[in-house]
C-alpha cells in the first residue's frame, strides 16, 4: 500500500492558523491531527486521533492539549446492529465521562442512539426515500439541564 497523506492549512484574517493532517498508514490504521494556533493566550489547541478499522469493528484513541484523553469502540453485533462505547478524561477541567451507542442500519434507513453520563441523550434517524432523496431527523436532550434540541432535514443529490 502507498501511504496517503493530506495536509490542509488556512490562515484567517484575525491571524489564527487552522491546520489538519490525515495520514493513512495502512488500509486499517489512520492518524489524524487538528490544530488551531492563535496569538490569544490559552486559545491555541491541538488534537491527535489514532483510528483502527477492523473487519467488523472500529476503534479510536484521542489525545489533546489540556490533558484530554479519549477512547471509543464500536462492534458489529449482527448484519444490521452495532453497539459501542466511549470514555474520556479532561484533566485540565477534572472531568470524565462514559457513553454508550447503538446503530441500526438497513438499505433504506439508519437509526442511532447515544446516552452518556454527562447528561446527553442523542437520537437520529435517516430514511432513504429514493436514490436521490433522504430525509433525516435528530433529537438531543440534556437530562441535567433539561435542554432539548430537535431538527429535521433532507438531502437531495443533483445530477452533477
Amino acid at each position: 500500500m502507498v501511504f496517503q497523506l493530506m495536509l490542509i492549512g488556512r490562515v484567517l484574517t484575525d491571524g489564527r492558523l487552522n491546520a489538519r493532517l490525515k495520514w493513512d498508514l495502512s488500509d486499517n490504521f489512520t492518524v489524524k491531527a487538528n490544530a488551531q494556533l492563535s496569538n490569544e493566550p490559552h486559545m491555541s489547541h491541538g488534537m491527535f486521533n489514532f483510528d483502527y478499522k477492523g473487519k467488523d469493528f472500529r476503534s479510536q484513541f484521542q489525545m489533546g492539549n489540556g490533558a484530554l484523553f479519549g477512547a471509543s469502540y464500536i462492534q458489529s453485533i449482527t448484519q444490521h446492529l452495532s453497539l459501542g462505547g466511549e470514555v474520556f478524561w479532561a484533566g485540565q477541567h477534572r472531568k470524565s465521562g462514559i457513553g454508550y451507542a447503538a446503530r441500526y442500519e438497513t438499505d433504506k434507513m439508519v437509526a442511532t442512539g447515544q446516552v452518556a453520563n454527562t447528561g446527553i441523550v442523542a437520537l437520529s434517524y435517516v430514511q432513504k426515500v429514493s436514490d436521490k432523496v433522504s430525509l433525516a431527523t435528530d433529537l438531543m436532550y440534556n437530562y441535567m439541564s433539561r435542554d432539548v434540541t430537535a431538527s429535521v432535514g433532507y438531502d437531495y443529490i443533483l445530477r452533477q
